[in-house]
C-alpha cells in the first residue's frame, strides 16, 4: 500500500511539474510581447493608440476577472479542439495557458513602467527605433521586475494546477481530492498540500535568487 501511494505521489508531482512548466513557458511567450504591447500603446507611449490599447487592456482584464474554475469549464470546448480530450494532464495545459498569459502580460507591462523615462526619451532622440527601444532599453532595464512577475506567475500557476484536479486534470491537485477527499483519507490531502507548500517555496526562492543577481549585474 505504501509503494502503491508512494508511485502515485510521484507521478502526481510528475503530471503537476509538465502543467505548470509547459502553460508557464506558452505563457510567458505570449505574455511578454502582450505586455510589451500593452505599454508601448498606452497614452504617451511609443506607439501611442488608445483603442488598441483598450482593447487589448479589456481583453486582458476579461480573462484575469474570470474565476478559475469557471475559465476551466469555459475553454472545455477548445480543449477538445486542441488536444483531443477534456480531461487529463495534456488538457489541463489549456485553460492554465490561457490564465497565465494575461496574468503574466500585466505584471510585464508594470515591470516596464519602473523604467526610468529618460532614458527611453534618450534613446528616441537617438534616432532609436521602436524595436532597438524595446531589445537595447526597455527589456533590460526591466529585467529583474520581469523575472520576479514570472516567478510570481508560476507560483500562481501551482495553486491553478492543483484547482485542474476538480475536472480531472491530474496532478497533485487530481490525487488529493480522489483519495484526500472523494476517499476520506485526510493523511493524503495533508501530504499533498504539504508538498505544493514546498514546491512553491522553492520556486519563490529561486525566482528571489535570480531577481537578486539581475539587480546586481
Amino acid at each position: 500500500m505504501f509503494s502503491e501511494m508512494s508511485s502515485m505521489f510521484v507521478q502526481s508531482f510528475w503530471e503537476t511539474l509538465i502543467m505548470v512548466g509547459i502553460s508557464g513557458s506558452i505563457g510567458a511567450v505570449v505574455g511578454l510581447p502582450l505586455g510589451v504591447l500593452l505599454f508601448l500603446t498606452d497614452r504617451g507611449g511609443v506607439l501611442q493608440s488608445v483603442g488598441a490599447n483598450r482593447v487589448m487592456g479589456f481583453t486582458v482584464n476579461a480573462v484575469r476577472s474570470t474565476p478559475f474554475i469557471i475559465l476551466l469549464v469555459a475553454v472545455i470546448p477548445m480543449t477538445r479542439l486542441i488536444v483531443g480530450t477534456s480531461i487529463g494532464t495534456a488538457a489541463a495545459v489549456v485553460p492554465l495557458t490561457i490564465a497565465c498569459a494575461p496574468f503574466f502580460a500585466r505584471l510585464v507591462e508594470t515591470a516596464l513602467r519602473e523604467v526610468d523615462r529618460g532614458l527611453i526619451e534618450t534613446a528616441e532622440a537617438l534616432g532609436a527605433t521602436t524595436r532597438q527601444i524595446v531589445l537595447k532599453v526597455l527589456l533590460p532595464e526591466a529585467l529583474p521586475g520581469i523575472v520576479a512577475g514570472l516567478t510570481i506567475t508560476f507560483v500562481s500557476l501551482v495553486g491553478y494546477s492543483a484547482m485542474a484536479g476538480a475536472i480531472g486534470g491530474g496532478g497533485l491537485g487530481d490525487l488529493g481530492i480522489r483519495y484526500g477527499y472523494q476517499r476520506f483519507l485526510p493523511g493524503v490531502m495533508v501530504a499533498v498540500v504539504a508538498i505544493l507548500i514546498v514546491f512553491v517555496q522553492l520556486v519563490q526562492s529561486f525566482g528571489d535568487w535570480l531577481v537578486r543577481r539581475l539587480s546586481h549585474r
